[in-house]
């Protein structure tokens, strides 16, 4: 089956029904880049799932919109409620490290090479600490956003996967109605709802 006739939801629900029947709860280091875009996959994957989230994102030039987005994604892990517990790891923040890994693609579009790059340095990040603390599974939040590709992402999992050995959950969190409903939820929390993905390339 080529990679772009993959159904990442299906391939979850799978998983998920496999785990049930089995009775597994496995646990799984969630890469969160902000709280709306955490909202519906913690809302959904802490029914089946032991969460950690993993708040690493050094792609945020500035440090106080950095601190504001961590402190929003500590203020909705406090007012949801989920059948299984979520914690969170506050993750190095290093702008520096984005910095370098952009340079020459100072320019590249949204979406291009330049973000390609960024998504590896954060899911490197989770899938080692999933790995060294000995989660199931590791994923991230960032393939619920219409203008991130879920294709893009979910290789660069499994490409991580394979080279550490720590299991990837493939996600594709735009199915079901999820962006809606990070909308609805982020209404409800009254969550900081940013328009830009944090670097300083994005917002100009």
């Amino acid at each position: 089956m080529s990679e772009n006739k993959r159904n990442f939801q299906r391939e979850l629900d799978a998983l998920i029904e496999k785990n049930q029947r089995e009775g597994k709860v496995p646990t799984l280091f969630l890469h969160a880049c902000c709280a709306p875009c955490s909202s519906y996959a913690l809302e959904y994957l802490s029914q089946y799932f032991r969460i950690t989230v993993v708040f690493y994102n050094p792609n945020i030039t500035e440090e106080e919109e950095y601190t504001y987005r961590l402190s929003e994604e500590k203020r909705l892990i406090s007012e949801m409620d989920f059948k299984y517990p979520v914690s969170i790891i506050e993750g190095e923040y290093n702008p520096e490290s984005f910095f370098d890994l952009a340079k020459g693609l100072e320019d590249a579009p949204e979406r291009g090479a330049r973000c390609i790059k960024c998504y590896a340095q954060r899911l490197r990040y989770t899938a080692k600490l999933a790995k060294e603390k000995g989660a199931d599974y590791f994923a991230s939040t960032l393939t619920l956003s219409p203008l991130k590709n879920a294709e893009a992402i979910n290789k660069i999992g499994e490409s991580l996967s394979k080279e550490l050995n720590t299991p990837y959950l493939c996600t594709d969190f735009k199915k079901k109605g999820g962006y809606l409903r990070s909308i609805e939820l982020s209404k409800e929390h009254n969550l900081y709802r940013q328009n830009f993905c944090g670097c300083i390339y994005s917002k100009r």
